[in-house]
């Protein structure tokens, strides 16, 4: 009997991880093929869900470096993008692995944490102001620097609670017995913490990196030109017009999606292990 039952309960829960991935996946797939269907096929009725004959002259449009062209700022907000988020997340992880550590090691400043993420409860336009008279101010408005400062405020204080839970199941023990042995704090950190913490810092890493990738409201503020401009910007400058080519817009999209994909795959197996982490402490 309990076997029949296990047999059931594995298939249902099969059959649920097959619908969430369906979910998740579907939305990808008809975004790849709008990608490589012409605009014949797209506004054709009733919907066709495979073209007749795949078009990847939008993938050469975006990809393309002539001057003055739709392709070379695509481009260059790609690696605007890639150079805001990458430095961001940088700038955070370092800022906020000694900061975790400490808040986990002295749980009676817990309160300062909170604070600092209960700034998240304010829209981001209440902080638009504030930031935009201090970029201009040292001269970082349209500004690849200034852009990942902006990044760094958001990013430091989510990172920073995500490494304190990360840190807390530690055993202070192990601290303790470096000491004992005569290390100093900064070894401590580096040779008994941080490999023990690798697998959450590089959860940390990959939705930090998410989370700057896909910023888009102080991105559209703060920059106006090709110098700093992101890609959710220059995703939206596509769709700004009358006459949109939706196409072109998936496209994008599709691009848009592929760093952010290649960082989840080879970071795949610290997300999940920084994710179960802290399930079972010890």
């Amino acid at each position: 009997m309990m076997e029949h039952q296990s047999r059931w309960f594995s298939l249902f829960v099969h059959l649920m991880a097959l619908l969430v991935a369906l979910v998740i996946l579907a939305p990808l797939a008809w975004l790849f093929v709008m990608s490589i269907s012409s605009n014949a096929d797209l506004s054709a009725k009733p919907l066709q869900w495979w073209p007749n004959e795949i078009d990847l002259s939008r993938y050469k449009a975006l990809l393309s470096q002539t001057d003055n062209s739709a392709g070379q700022a695509f481009v260059a907000s790609l690696f605007n993008s890639i150079k805001v988020a990458g430095m961001a997340t940088i700038a955070a992880i370092l800022v906020a692995v000694p900061a975790g550590w400490a808040l986990s090691r002295t749980p009676q400043l817990g309160w300062v944490l909170g604070g600092i993420i209960a700034t998240y409860m304010l829209p981001p336009v209440a902080l638009s102001i504030p930031l935009y008279f201090i970029l201009a101010k040292f001269g970082l408005l349209n500004n690849v620097f200034g852009l990942g400062l902006v990044y760094l405020s958001i990013l430091a204080p989510f990172v920073t609670w995500l490494l304190k839970s990360g840190f807390d199941p530690i055993p202070r023990d192990l601290e303790r017995a470096a000491a004992i042995d005569g290390a100093r704090l900064d070894q401590m950190l580096r040779i008994v913490i941080l490999p023990l913490a690798m697998p959450v810092i590089g959860t940390a890493t990959i939705f930090a990196y998410l989370l700057a990738w896909d910023e888009f409201f102080y991105a559209l503020l703060f920059t106006s030109n090709q110098e700093a401009k992101t890609l959710t910007v220059a995703i939206a400058d596509l769709a700004g017009g009358r006459v949109s080519d939706y196409g072109l817009i998936a496209t994008a999209g599709v691009i848009a999606a592929l760093p952010p994909v290649l960082i989840g795959i080879l970071m795949q197996r610290s997300l999940i292990s920084g994710l179960t982490n802290g399930g079972v402490k010890g």
